[in-house]
């Protein structure tokens, strides 16, 4: 893609300058108050991006419902990406992709006790949302940044290391949804899938190209890889390093699944084949004809298939598939972790926030 981009630039570039405008135009009236964005006395934490392509939202998402889920009532509310319904949907354990999403649905299975929505309006979500549990003491907003129909009260902005923001260009001919000074907007901001190891210069650095504001707070996370799950029966877990040296067989529909490669690299094996889709790919029964091919092609019986998790959510209702193939299929869940012992100071900065926000704080003293 950045080969096509590159040759097509001359034709890019000026569609990247209209795109622009327009852009900078519509968040202007926003600013300017001639178009109204919403407020509600029920906290809004919003997690988004400038970027797109993944910066790891669900699971800094999650990481927020397992920080807050055990002292407030939690809600979460997204879009639904590419699910086949309309309209504000209430999720259950029941619900498919096609219902509400692979993301919002992989976030109702790691939490079956916290409400999650959907709703391509998110000013009507919020307020079904309210409605339907009037004992809500926060709503996390999932890929918000650009609706600027509600004011969150906390907006997380996501940057991913190594695709800095102030390095890239307006869509099409980048990955900018908005302008990198948009950033200003971000009340947090944190740069995902940073290295475990960051150095402290590394850290400097990123912080200058960054240059937050005296109110932002930055902080660094990264991805920890948790044991394999078969796709079709997540109840079990399994050691990757059962599995070392297997010949592994990865299927991903994601933005970029280069980090996952280098980690099965790195802790599994090396020798990786590779099927790759689009980004919330909708796999059909053709797909698994290609990949039983793929997988019966490799000369090993120490072999095994490996997906992502939210590629686990669209998967799991193949459940007919040939038992040799279902056996051998597994995902790798992935949880954040901050850098720099600055958990703690996350964690306050949210728990603090929620509590002094309620609308019926008096019931969670400090």
């Amino acid at each position: 893609m950045p080969n096509i981009r590159k040759i097509l630039s001359p034709i890019l570039f000026p569609i990247s300058l209209l795109y622009g405008l327009i852009v900078y135009i519509r968040n202007r009236l926003y600013d300017f108050q001639v178009f109204r964005s919403n407020r509600f006395k029920i906290p809004l934490i919003s997690v988004g991006n400038i970027t797109v392509g993944g910066t790891g939202k669900t699971p800094h998402i999650e990481y927020l419902v397992e920080l807050l889920k055990s002292d407030f009532r939690v809600a979460t509310l997204s879009r639904g990406y590419k699910r086949k319904t309309k309209g504000f949907v209430l999720a259950t354990e029941e619900s498919t992709d096609r219902d509400i999403g692979d993301e919002p649905r992989q976030i109702k299975q790691k939490f079956p006790d916290v409400t999650v929505a959907v709703d391509e309006k998110r000013t009507r979500g919020i307020k079904q949302l309210m409605q339907k549990n009037k004992d809500l003491d926060v709503i996390l907003l999932d890929d918000a940044y650009q609706h600027r129909t509600v004011t969150p009260n906390v907006s997380i902005l996501l940057i991913d290391y190594s695709r800095p923001i102030d390095k890239d260009y307006m869509l099409p001919l980048g990955n900018l949804r908005e302008h990198a000074f948009e950033k200003r907007r971000a009340n947090i901001i944190i740069v995902t899938k940073s290295p475990d190891n960051l150095q402290p210069i590394d850290r400097r650095m990123m912080y200058n190209e960054i240059k937050p504001f005296p109110f932002q707070h930055v902080f660094f996370t990264t991805f920890e890889y948790g044991a394999l799950k078969p796709v079709f029966d997540p109840s079990e877990n399994k050691n990757p390093s059962d599995f070392k040296d297997y010949e592994i067989l990865l299927v991903t529909g994601i933005a970029n699944p280069k980090p996952l490669k280098e980690h099965l690299a790195e802790k599994i094996s090396k020798n990786i084949h590779v099927l790759e889709y689009s980004d919330h790919y909708n796999f059909k029964p053709s797909d698994f004809k290609r990949i039983e091919q793929k997988f019966d092609a490799i000369q090993s019986n120490r072999k095994i298939i490996i997906t992502t998790e939210k590629d686990a959510m669209r998967l799991q209702k193949f459940s007919n598939i040939a038992n040799n193939l279902k056996d051998s299929f597994f995902y790798l869940p992935i949880q954040v972790k901050f850098l720099n012992n600055r958990t703690d100071n996350f964690n306050q900065q949210i728990i603090e926030y929620v509590r002094k926000n309620k609308t019926h704080s008096f019931l969670y003293p400090e």
